[in-house]
Parts: structure tokens; sequence; C-alpha cells
């Protein structure tokens, strides 16, 4: 039994327990006061020591005189309409004790709350700034907690008038674990109006509108979808840039044909390509000698079809060929100048016997042994890479 009025006197905090009678709010009639009109004016403070066990028939203490804490009470003597008053409680206790052990907790609705509209106070919003507080401060072998309640003044009518503020509970829990309850006393206040010292009072207009905002998700996202692929892109086209750039393996290099293979082969072809039957000897004549000078030139390190018959056979002259080879490849030069430009005709027997001769001056310059790859041949001379003798 005596658990079960533990756990109920537990749940007992300021808000939730606002138990008012009827009676107590029909005694509280308003009425004009004859106090002063400043909003601010000072406190009363009031000291219970030991009150009834049933204080104006609101608040039922569960706490026996002789054990009772001294309490201490603060309550503007004056107020504004639709302005908030607090009423201060300084309960001196013991160490093992603490006050309002549960917290605090609000109820809006029931008859306690309706009561207490009828008296002219309503309870501020819990969301808003005026909020109860609680506060301990040691003084030697007792604790003093303050209390600050906040209450809105909402009379029904206008006017100057005098409001009472019913009892109110606050639990106490002690060390045994036991929760008991302390009733405060009834305070009145004299209220007046905000406007009553403004003469011609008119209401105040609305104020102007705010700029409403509208957070716009849609495009900020997109905005940040669109950031991030343009970043994914620019990285994208940096890596594939390094990757193009990358050093490539080098091909290897082709091995170059002979010349006398080529010249060999480039032969075979003037000689079937039916130049001199079609009575086109000049051209005969023409392709052979070339045939002759670029094989000359790779031969023995020149640009044979850039130099004239004159240097052709000054670059040859100190070659590692006979006196023989050397006369032939001369006259075979010659012959092709004098068809090119002296313009003889020659017979069809003279292109014949040019491309014999052609093909002997390639068989008598083949180097008897190849060299071996990065060797310098030792029939050619050292200077013969850059055209000097």
């Amino acid at each position: 039994m005596r658990r079960r009025a533990r756990v109920a006197h537990g749940i007992v905090a300021l808000w939730a327990c606002l138990l008012f009678s009827k009676g107590v709010f029909a005694q509280a009639a308003t009425s004009v006061g004859a106090a002063g009109s400043s909003a601010d004016a000072g406190q009363k403070p009031v000291v219970a020591s030991a009150p009834p066990l049933t204080v104006g028939g609101s608040c039922v203490e569960t706490v026996e005189a002789a054990t009772r804490p001294r309490v201490s009470e603060r309550f503007p003597a004056r107020g504004l309409s639709g302005h908030q008053v607090i009423l201060e409680v300084e309960v001196t206790h013991g160490k093992g004790q603490s006050v309002l052990p549960s917290g605090f907790r609000v109820q809006r609705e029931g008859p306690a709350s309706e009561a207490l509209k009828q008296a002219g106070f309503v309870l501020p919003d819990a969301d808003g700034p005026a909020v109860p507080s609680l506060t301990s401060k040691p003084a030697g072998e007792l604790i003093t907690t303050r209390v600050l309640l906040p209450f809105l003044v909402l009379p029904e009518k206008p006017g100057r008038q005098s409001l009472t503020l019913p009892s109110v509970p606050i639990a106490l829990a002690r060390a045994s674990g036991e929760v008991v309850t302390l009733c405060t006393l009834p305070h009145s206040i004299n209220v007046e109006d905000p406007t009553a010292n403004t003469p011609n009072p008119k209401p105040k207009a609305n104020p102007n509108a705010r700029r409403q905002r509208e957070e716009w998700t849609a495009l900020k996202y997109a905005v940040f979808g669109l950031l991030g692929a343009l970043a994914l892109g620019a990285l994208t086209a940096f890596l594939v840039s390094r990757w193009l750039r990358r050093p490539k393996r080098a091909a290897p290099p082709i091995k170059a044909r002979p010349p006398w293979e080529v010249a060999r082969e480039s032969l075979f072809d003037l000689r079937h390509a039916g130049l001199v039957s079609n009575g086109r000897a000049a051209e005969h004549y023409e392709r052979a000698a070339n045939i002759i000078r670029q094989y000359l030139g790779d031969r023995f390190g020149f640009d044979g079809l850039e130099c004239t018959t004159r240097e052709t056979v000054h670059l040859i002259r100190d070659s590692l060929i006979d006196h023989t080879t050397g006369l032939q490849i001369r006259n075979f030069l010659i012959d092709a100048d004098l068809v090119k430009f002296a313009k003889v005709s020659p017979s069809d027997e003279q292109c014949t016997a040019l491309l014999g001769e052609a093909e002997a001056i390639v068989q008598k310059t083949v180097p008897a042994a190849l060299p071996a790859p990065g060797a310098v041949s030792a029939e050619r001379p050292s200077g013969a890479q850059d055209g000097s003798v």
C-alpha cells in the first residue's frame, strides 16, 4: 500500500497535478484594486512555515508539520494583462531530499486546467521562452532549491482588477524514497491593461509580411549532379590524355633490302615492260639510267638521282672496283644522257644491249662477301656516306 502511494506521489509534478477546486475560484472573483498602474512593481515575499494540511481547498499536503521543510515564496503584487508573472518558491531541505524528482510535466486539458483559466491564469507554451526552471544551492548542512514557475495573466474582463493565484503543489522526495507534497499559499495580484496609461489607444497594424523562401531540392540535386558529372568528365579526359601520351614501344626497324636486289628486280620489270615494242625507247633508256643511278647511290652511299654523270663518276672513282667497270659505268651514263638531252633515237638492238650492260654493272659491283650487321663494308670507303671521296 505504501509502495503504491509512493509511485502515485512520484508522478506528481507542477504542471501535471495542479489541483484546483471550484470553491477557491469562486472566492477569487475579480475586483477592482486600488494599487498603482506600474507593471513591474516589487514582489511581496511570503514565508510559509506550517500551513494547514488543506490550503484553500486546492492543494492537499501530505507532509507532517514537524518534518515540513522551510518554504519561502515570492509573487509580484502588480502585473499586466497578457504578460507573464513568475511564482518563485525556495525550499530549504536536507541533503537527502530532492524537489520535483520527476521534473516538470504539463497538462493542458482537464478540470485543473479549466479551473486555472477561470482564475485568469494560463500555462505558457512549453516550446516558448517562458519555461519553468529549478536550481539547487548548498547552504551548510541544508540545500536551498529555487523553483521558478511562470504563469500567463489572461483575465476575462478588461480593466484594472485583482486576481488570485491558487495553491500550487510541489513534490518532495525524501531519502527513504517516500514522496510527499508541499502546497504554496494563494497569492493575489493587481492586474492592469497594457494600454491603461495610453490615451485613446488604438489597435496596432499587423507586422509586414516576411519573405517566404522555399528550398528547391530538385534544382539543388540537379546542380550537384551536374557539377559531379563535370568533375568526373574532367578527370576522365585527363586520364585518357595521359594514357594516349604514354611512352609507346618503338616499332622494330624495317630491314632494308640490299640495293643490288632492288636493282635486279627493277631491271627485270623494265625488261618485261614492253616500252621498246611500243616505240618508247627514250623512256626505256631513262628508266634504265635511273635504276643504275639509284643503285650506285645506295651501293656507295650518295644520292645517285641528284648527282650528274660527272659527279657520279667522281664519287665512285676511288671505290674498290676495277678500272674496266668504272669505264663501263661512265659510258653507260653518257649514252643515257645523249638519249635524254640530245634527243638521240636508239634502235631496238641498242635498247636490248643497254639492259644487258645495266645487269652487268650490277653483277660486277655486288660485294663478294656481305658484311656482318653493324660492320663497315671493306669495299665502301669511309667518306662515301657524306658524298666525299
